[in-house]
């Protein structure tokens, strides 16, 4: 539950849990309870702050990359989304071809109270083309920052969701890494000695090629000419893999790095964070100068 909070909501819970303290302090109707209220504001509004400003600096502080020249490891790309394999997700609640989606679905209670029923996350990968490559992006660990949001009432539930569809840009923060070719450790004498074991493990098919004098066995001129050709052919192999086409995938960075997905651009991302950052700092602030007043006040409210 906690990684879902951080995963895109940790501004507004956090300016929730701000809020919650300012009205725990005034209920206390009391000098003490508003002080200590003011108290715990101060460094929740500082690691907030801290959270909101590291987000605008990676955001700002990472240039665009194309991913047929990306470097491997911490990168921003920017190209529109596609499924993988060409079969598209299905949102559960409105049944809508998509990339990703998150949704919740509310029941009213006896109260006139909704009530969390059912919540969920598509945890699928998809696919980033910037017209240079294309890239697997990995949503697990991914602050999904997804602007397309609908609502909608049917009887006594209320259903919200949140589709990253088919062909919209999309921005990718995190950790860039190519697999395939690069990443084969081959070993040509171990496959040779794999092959030739092989072979002698089907002697009609090897006396067939390598027998030349008809003799029924092979002598050490034709052993050679065996291992020559499977040397040949594992080298044939060992070409046509790494010829192949490398697979590009972004994933969630270790350490603190930030990894963020979103529709939007960089933008409005790093103002959305801005934004953020200067609400907690005045909040933090605002505490600090609140609370030697409120020491001072003498009776209470």
């Amino acid at each position: 539950m906690l990684v879902r909070l951080r995963r895109g909501y940790g501004n507004l819970v956090t300016s929730g849990a701000q809020l919650v303290l300012i009205l725990i302090g005034l209920q206390t109707e009391s000098v003490l309870g508003m002080a200590v209220c003011l108290g715990l504001m101060a460094p929740v509004s500082l690691v907030a702050w801290t959270s909101a400003y590291r987000r605008t600096r990676a955001i700002d502080d990472t240039p665009t990359s194309r991913i047929a020249s990306a470097a491997q490891g911490y990168a921003e790309l920017i190209g529109r989304g596609k499924a993988l394999a060409g079969v598209p997700l299905i949102s559960p609640v409105s049944q809508l071809p998509c990339l990703w989606y998150r949704y919740t679905i509310e029941r009213r209670d006896s109260d006139n109270k909704w009530r969390m029923e059912e919540q969920g996350e598509s945890d699928a990968s998809f696919i980033l083309d910037d017209g240079t490559g294309e890239c697997v992006v990995d949503p697990e660990g991914a602050e999904m920052l997804i602007s397309k949001k609908d609502t909608w009432m049917q009887g006594e539930r209320r259903y919200t969701q949140w589709l990253l569809i088919e062909r919209q840009t999309v921005y990718a923060l995190g950790q860039f890494v190519t697999r395939g070719s690069v990443d084969l450790a081959l070993d040509v004498n171990q496959d040779v000695g794999q092959l030739l074991a092989d072979w002698k493990k089907q002697p009609g098919g090897l006396l067939q090629r390598f027998d030349l004098d008809g003799s029924g066995e092979l002598d050490l001129r034709e052993w050679e000419l065996a291992r020559a050709q499977a040397r040949r052919e594992v080298l044939a192999s060992h070409r046509e893999l790494r010829s192949s086409a490398e697979l590009h995938l972004m994933q969630r960075p270790g350490g603190r790095r930030h990894y963020i997905i979103s529709d939007l651009d960089p933008a409005g991302l790093a103002r959305r964070y801005k934004f953020w950052a200067w609400f907690h700092l005045a909040v933090f602030f605002g505490a600090l100068i609140a609370l030697p007043y409120v020491w001072r006040m003498e009776g209470g409210f």
